[in-house]
Parts: C-alpha cells; structure tokens; sequence
C-alpha cells in the first residue's frame, strides 16, 4: 500500500470520515553497552540480538545493581530481555531462582516457548531450566515440575494463589528459599478489583519470602501509563524509592499512519448526532485490507460482536468472490478453550489466518508475528489500551497502519473533535487498592493459614490490619496465641481460607456452554455473563456458526446450543438498582459549593428481564420476549451526587419550553449520568465493560432525586475513590466542563433509554444535560 491515506480516501464509501490523520516516523534504534557472559550472549545472538537496546541494558544494570525496575515502554520494544538476562545468570552463577508471574496462560505458554529455546542454547551444564506451573498441567505434570527444581517458574497469580503460597513449607521450600527475582509482566492489567487482589497476594508473597530470609528483586513490564513507579511500588507492595523507571524506548520502529475514523451521520438523522455503525464501518476497512493483502487484527469491546462480525466478514468476501480469503478469517476471545485460542495465535503467526476479529483477549503480549493493520472497533476506553492494540501492528521496522473507528458515545465523538488529546494527552493512571476492604479479610486469613500473623505483618497490609485480625478473631477464623515473641494468629481451621477467594471475579461460578449435536463444550462464561448472552432464545456466534440457545439450565451450570439459520439477533434487556449503605466521605463540586459528589458504599442489583429480535440487516426490533432469571447483586463503591431541587426545577421548565414532556427531566439526567462516566477514562485506567451508570431515587433517601454514577466493579476498584481524592480533579468546574466518574459510554445505541438521553444531548435544545450538571 503506497499511500493509506489516499487508499482509504479511494474507498466507493468514503464520505469524509477521516477526522484526523498523524503519520509517525521511523525510528532508529540506539544500543547500549553491556556485558553479558559469553554463553548467555551467544545465544543471543543466535537468535538475532546482538547488542541490546539502550532502555534494556538500563533495566538489566538496575536488577544487577540490586534495584526494583519497572520497564514502560512500547510494545515489541523487548521488554523481555531486561528480565531474561539477570534471571539467566543467577541460575548460571549460584543457582538463583526467578518467579515469572503473567496474567494469562497464553503469555506463559509463548514465554515458555522462547525461554526454553535461549536455554538451549546455553548448552549443557548451565543450570537454566524453565518450566510452567499453570492449571493446565495434570497433577502428575505438576509433580514432575516440583520433581525437576526449574530455576526459572512461569505461572499465574492463581497458581500462586492456590498452590504456591498454601504449600510453600510443605512442596516449595526449595523454591523460596533461593527466590532471586519476580517478574511481574503487564503489570498495567493489574488495576481495579483485579490489581487489588493480585497486590494482596503479593504481599503474602513477599512474607513467605521473608520467611526463608529471600529478598527478591522485581522486574515489572508495562504498557505506558501515567503513574508507572507509583502503581509498580502499590501492587509489590515494594518501597517506590527501590524503583528504577526506564521509560525512553530505543528500539527501532517502522513509519506508522494513524488515522481517526468517523463513521458519517445518517442522511435521515443529519444534525442528530446519530452515525453509522463503527462495527460495520470497521467491517468494510476490515475486508478491503485483507482482500488488498493486508494482514488485518480488528479489536472490539465484546465477545459476540468480534464473533458475529468475523462471521459477516467473512460473507462481505464471499460474496467478492474471494472464498480462499473468506476462509482464513478468524474470531479470537476470553471464552474460547485453550486449544482453540492456541491454534488461532498459531495460525496468526504463521500467517494462515489473514484476519482476525478480535477482543481485548490479544491486546497483552502474545507473539502473533507482526501484522500489516490494526483497525480499533470504538475507542477502548483508554488511551493506554488503544496504543497497546496499536502495538500490534508493523512490528520491527516494517510500515504499519492503524485506524480508530470511532463510535457514537462522547468520549469516541469527543476525540475525533479533539484529536490532540488522543495524540498528545497525559497517559491514564493505573488504580489498584490494597487495603480494600472487603478484600483484606481474605488474603489475612490466606496468610495466616500460610504462616502466623504478629502484629508486625501491619507494614505489609496497611493500616486496616488489626481490625481486620480482631474482626477475624471475633468470628473464630483467627486463633490467638501468647507467645514469648509476642502475640501470634493463626487460622483456625480445616477448609482453605484460598480456595474460598476468586481472584478474579466475586462469583466464581461458570456455565459451560454445550453444542446439542455433539455435547462438547464449544465455550465458558461466568455466570453473570451467560445470563447476558446465554439467555433462553439468544442467538450465540461461535466460530462462524450461529446458534440459538434452547436451553440454560443454571441448577447444572449448562446451556444448551442449537445450530440455526437465524437472520437476526438479540440484544438483552437489563434493569438495575442501586442502595446506597453508607456515605464513606464527600467533595463539593468547585462549580456548586453546596452540591456534594459522594463516595459510598452501594449494592448494585441487576436483573436480565428480557431481550429484543433485531433484524440483521435492517437493525429492525421484531419483538420483544420476557425472561424470568435471578438477579445479581454486587457490593461494591460508588460516587453519586443528588441533583439541587432548584436545577430539577429549571430542567422541567426547559422541557415544557422545549414542548418535550415525554422525554423531560429523566432524558436530561440520563444524558448526565452518561456524560459524566464517558470521561472518566481520560484521567484514569477504569474499563468500560466493567462500570456503570444509575439515575433513579436510590435508597436510603427518599427525598432527593440523585443521579449516581456507579463503579460495577466488584469490591471497589479504586477508580470511584479516586475520583474523589484522587491527584487529577476530575470534578466539573463548569457546567459544560469534561467531568469524571466511573467509566464506560456515553448513551450507547444499547442503551434502553438511549432516545430520551441522545435526544437531549444531540437535540435543537441541550441545556437540560448541562444543567443537569451544574
């Protein structure tokens, strides 16, 4: 491809959607001086790296020099490297032991792959061996691992949750005992529920290594984000001023386009705001680049949608007559089996597949090989995220291409207006909260069932600590013991305090999902996710083939699957409460003294009441069925804040003014709610799929109109506190300021109260969102 941009602008249905266009050039790469042992650099240079990258040999000298190092630098820049060579030559040298932790079993297994091919190289008698310690291996495998003593161990924070650290004295001592170094890989997927619970279980680690007189260093990898020392020093639970940051990337990079997409208004709906699809917009780019040639990854914000539109991609170029190509287009997400999601990176990598939809699932550090484009379907949320995805493409020095489809939320309309701030803007802050409360009574309890608890263990689990001890006393978890040394805690008790916590998800409980025809299990979701999209009557895209479901039967955990010929889909019909507990601290909005935003704690009850029949063609609603499933409910923090009586008062009278009763006061508040939480990602890394938005009277006050807005995270991300008393004041200065909560669109299409809330933000009068605001 000569020029993208005269390519693109040549589309038959390009009608001036490029909103921007920033092409990056070339990078050279700058090397470092480092001197390595001379078996350790000939199988290096084996495999092509003969000298390392300047930002590689400052991490490598930081980790010799005994220092903690967080590497933030772009992908494909070799971040590997800096932790590859100190934990090679402890093992070479004395034996020294490395505990490599990733967050997926895909990133563990590639690693896997190439570290064991470099200590190959090495020859005989270096003493570097690597293995895994995942969930995938049999029990015998895990033994066999045990058996062998690796002085390298990948595995996953829930291998360490659950048979590491229950098991260090009895299986493991060998291993903490000479523990050197701790990798920590994408250590900015730590954040929200998810990086509290990995930073408590890192604490417990650092406690079983202080029991064995080890002191580990850590190496932490990171996309590049706002807060890279700050959030490294919170999830180790290490002192910030140990931390080395090597942040200047010095590997080589080809030229780059980026362009800014935004898909064209409806003719009908011109001035509305209402715009064309980005999923077929981004379909459309999709199959002309693979038709062009052009290895093509498209990332998009859900299962199904990546699932659906491989499959319509996949017409689009039958349909040209391209069936070959038609045939090596793929769908790459979380809910597929190991194998599948193998075989997919595989044929990525090789090449076999020319196109691949996509979720977040390929967004970490894979080798899939170096693709020609990458289209992001909607903005991710983050800027920090769509660099990541960007990444993905013209790795090394080749030429790559990177489109950014936007769609019709506020923050997607807002960036294609501003681009500047997509380019240019501040990197997102990470959040993750360690003395989170409803997580700490957990991990103490882990720990103490993994080695007594004195009042010193504080310093690891911060100040909450010996209230969370005597709460845990009181109910007979923790026994207390006088001892000569002091008081010491241990857990009383036979069932494991570990296996009790999911570190992952609150509700650990997964449907798997059954093909009718042969029983097997085609995929798995979580509960909550398989009442959305495995509901009785849904239509489920798997792999190029369409099913219906026929059955959920939650009493066994299964749905049943029936292949069909459908021509329409479903979309699920929600309701949600919020009960506010308590108000945990409050802030006034600088631009209304009097009007507090609230910190508190909520329970957020959502219920699947029904789903709609949407043609697939036409977008057209064919009906609509009723469903009786249960509720779920989440305890978790919120901000919210209660609109001023004389702000309600106004917006009422510009509705009557606007002759716009029907959609009124609720239309207004709902399109606040939406503004609000859509630029929340601006300032910090919260994840749109997992918050959400409530404006309703919400108990316990009954009366004041409040419009909240509420992090659906599980036990409190963070991201909520933040917003509160976070570094960046998020909060509005002004009634049409760019304002803050939790996190995900702006009126999504999705939203069952989308007319009300578009036609008040995109209408000929939208006073009524920003006074909503004040």
């Amino acid at each position: 491809m000569h020029d993208p941009l005269d390519w693109l602008r040549e589309r038959p249905y390009y009608r001036d959607q490029v909103a921007a266009h920033r092409r990056v050039p070339p990078r050279e790469p700058q090397f470092g001086a480092l001197e390595l042992e001379p078996r350790l650099e000939d199988a290096l240079a084996e495999r092509g790296i003969e000298r390392p990258f300047r930002h590689q040999a400052q991490a490598i000298r930081a980790v010799r020099d005994g220092d903690d190092a967080v590497i933030a630098t772009e992908t494909a820049s070799g971040k590997s490297l800096a932790y590859t060579v100190p934990a090679f030559e402890n093992a070479m040298d004395h034996g020294g032991r490395t505990l490599y932790i990733g967050p997926q079993n895909a990133l563990i297994a590639d690693q896997l792959e190439t570290l064991t091919e470099l200590a190959r190289g090495l020859g005989f008698g270096s003493r570097v061996t690597v293995d895994q310690y995942t969930g995938r291996l049999s029990e015998s495998e895990k033994r066999d691992v045990r058996n062998r003593r690796p002085t390298m161990l990948l595995s996953n924070p829930d291998m360490v949750h659950y048979a590491l650290l229950p098991h260090a004295h009895r299986l493991w001592e060998w291993f903490f005992s000479s523990l050197e170094l701790v990798v920590i890989d994408e250590i900015h997927s730590y954040r929200g529920v998810f990086g509290s619970q990995v930073a408590l279980l890192l604490r417990r680690l650092n406690r079983i290594c202080e029991r064995y007189d080890a002191d580990p260093n850590y190496v932490c990898c990171s996309a590049t984000i706002g807060n890279p020392v700050e959030h490294a020093a919170t999830v180790t639970g290490r002192d910030p001023s140990g931390f080395t940051l090597v942040d200047d990337d010095a590997s080589a990079t080809g030229p780059r386009d980026w362009v800014l997409w935004n898909p064209p208004e409806y003719e009908q709906d011109r001035g509305t705001g209402r715009r064309r699809s980005s999923h077929t917009e981004s379909m459309r780019l999709f199959a002309d680049l693979v038709e062009a040639g052009e290895q093509t990854l498209v990332f998009t914000r859900s299962r199904q949608t990546a699932e659906r539109y491989a499959e319509e991609s996949a017409k689009e170029l039958r349909s040209r007559g391209a069936t070959a190509l038609a045939n090596q287009i793929g769908a790459y997400q979380g809910s597929l089996t190991d194998d599948r999601r193998r075989e997919l990176e595989s044929q990525l990598h090789d090449g076999e597949l020319r196109g691949v939809w996509s979720t977040n699932a390929l967004e970490l550090g894979v080798d899939v090989g170096g693709l020609d484009a990458v289209i992001i379907d909607g903005y991710p949320g983050t800027r920090m995220a769509a660099f990541q995805q960007a990444g993905r493409a013209g790795r090394g020095e080749e030429p790559a291409l990177v489109v950014l489809v936007a769609g019709e939320d506020q923050l997607d309309q807002y960036l294609m207006g501003s681009p500047e701030t997509f380019f240019e803007g501040a990197p997102e802050d990470a959040i993750s909260n360690p003395e989170n409360d409803q997580l700490l009574p957990g991990h103490v309890a882990s720990a103490a069932a993994e080695n007594w608890l004195s009042r010193d263990d504080e310093r690891h689990f911060g100040e909450p600590f010996p209230n969370v001890v005597a709460d845990l006393e009181a109910t007979g978890v923790l026994a207390r013991r006088d001892t000569a040394q002091g008081v010491r805690w241990t857990h009383d008790g036979d069932e494991s305090p570990q296996h009790a916590m999911n570190l992952r998800t609150i509700d650990d409980r997964e449907v798997d999902l059954r093909d009718a025809r042969s029983g097997e299990v085609i995929a798995s979701l979580s509960f909550s996710d398989a009442l959305r999209d495995a509901h009785p009557g849904a239509i489920y895209h798997h792999q190029g083939q369409r099913y219906e479901v026929a059955e959920l039967d939650l009493d066994r955990d299964t749905a049943r699957l029936q292949p069909t010929w459908a021509d329409y889909h479903t979309r699920v019909l929600t309701e949600k409460d919020v009960t506010v507990h308590e108000d945990l601290r409050e802030k006034p909005l600088s631009a209304r003294p009097g009007t507090a935003v609230r910190f508190a704690d909520v329970s957020v009850t959502e219920r699947v009441t029904g789903f709609e029949r949407r043609d697939a063609a036409s977008g057209d609603t064919l009906g609509r069925e009723l469903l009786d499933l249960p509720e779920t409910t989440l305890r978790t923090k919120a901000l919210y804040w209660t609109v001023p009586a004389d702000v309600e008062g106004e917006m009422r009278a510009m509705a009557a003014e606007d002759g716009d009763p029907e959609y009124g006061f609720n239309g207004g508040i709902h399109a606040a709610e939406h503004g609000v939480i859509s630029l929340f990602p601006l300032y910090l890394l919260c994840d749109r799929g997992t918050s959400a938005g409530s404006r309703r009277r919400i108990t316990p006050t009954p009366t004041s109109r409040r419009s909240s807005s509420t992090t659906a995270t599980p036990a409190a991300s963070g991201s909520s506190a933040a917003g509160t008393t976070g570094s960046r004041n998020c909060w509005p200065g002004r009634p049409d300021s760019s304002t803050t909560a939790t996190a995900p669109t702006a009126v999504p299409p999705a939203c069952s109260h989308h007319t009300a809330a578009t036609r008040t933000i995109h209408s000929r009068n939208p006073r009524r969102c920003s006074c909503s605001m004040r």
